[in-house]
């Protein structure tokens, strides 16, 4: 099962990425904006879904797309939650107990190319085609 150390050694290798804490726990921006968070049982989460997220680690990530999120749900709804909270859209929440490995890495990666400037989106692309 991966873990937020996971998290944090994807995020680690993307260019501009930083961790903070933050209330709700960990969370990743890069340049400022912010793609990948642990997510907290906060009261404005509707019942069924802040029960499963005080039961469990669940990761948020930003998606290109509402569609994206929507699609990721209806493919795998005991891996993805419905929406947690109506702000921020798009965004996708997950079980990390339930989230393949290399499932985990696309998601965070394309969360990171979700709110990276192009520069930096640019620079990881040509570091990935050097190696």
């Amino acid at each position: 099962m991966p873990t937020l150390d996971d998290v944090r050694r994807i995020a680690a290798g993307l260019p501009g990425s930083e961790e903070r804490e933050t209330t709700g726990g960990a969370a990743w921006f890069v340049r400022g904006k912010l793609y990948a968070w642990e997510c907290h049982p906060w009261p404005s989460i509707p019942d069924d879904m802040r029960a499963i997220i005080a039961a469990e680690p669940v990761v948020g990530v930003k998606v290109a797309e509402r569609l994206d999120a929507l699609a990721l749900v209806e493919m795998e709804p005991d891996v993805f939650l419905r929406a947690t909270t109506s702000w921020g859209e798009p965004k996708v929440a997950f079980r990390m107990a339930a989230i393949a490995g290399d499932h985990l890495a696309e998601l965070v990666t394309e969360a990171w190319r979700v709110q990276a400037p192009k520069y930096l989106r640019r620079a990881f692309d040509e570091a990935g085609s050097a190696s």
